[in-house]
């Protein structure tokens, strides 16, 4: 089985950052990376799924394959990870439990505890809420949806965004060294 083969090396670090939609996981994913700088790769569950394969979340889908590949490639490159998504546990435990189990280097999972009453909240101040109806969101929330696995960081809805920040990097081991201006191009 391809998830037994070890992946990355002692010094990389693997975030997996997991919560409903709206609870903030773009978000603090996306400033963690801008914030580390070069050398992290962003793995977003959404772009892979909805985008790329343009496939429903359901069970025997493609897409948990190609997320653990994904993951693998970068870790295997010498890259950080930050993967994030809702990953509901049903569908991606066995998918997490292999890239957890195999990873050489540091590994943390973050979910996001936010209510259905906040979710709500929170999706209608985003930018996509047109996307989504209140009853497409309720269809596909899972409250307290945690793996339980030892070290597993949840964060209560009261977190904000730099504190989230600062708990995973703190927790995970990643420096939070880079530039917003690492990820401009380069000037010839």
């Amino acid at each position: 089985m391809a998830d037994a083969i070890p992946t990355g090396n002692s010094e990389t670090i693997l975030v997996c950052i997991r919560g409903n939609s709206g609870a903030g996981k773009s978000s603090i994913s996306r400033a963690l990376r801008r914030r580390h700088g070069r050398g992290c790769a962003l793995v977003e569950q959404d772009h892979l799924r909805r985008i790329l394969l343009r496939e429903r979340d359901k069970p025997g889908g493609l897409a948990p394959a190609l997320i653990a590949q994904n993951v693998r490639f970068c870790l295997d490159h010498g890259y950080h990870v930050i993967l994030e998504g809702i990953m509901h546990a049903a569908r991606y435990r066995n998918m997490l439990t292999g890239l957890r189990d195999a990873h050489r280097g540091r590994t943390l999972f973050v979910y996001l505890d936010v209510s259905w009453s906040e979710t709500l909240r929170r999706h209608q101040t985003r930018p996509q809420a047109q996307e989504f109806t209140p009853d497409t969101m309720f269809g596909v929330y899972a409250e307290h949806d945690v793996l339980g696995w030892p070290g597993e960081l949840v964060l209560p809805e009261t977190t904000s965004m730099e504190q989230a920040i600062d708990l995973i990097a703190t927790a995970a081991g990643l420096p939070l060294t880079g530039r917003d201006t690492d990820l401009l191009p380069a000037v010839p």
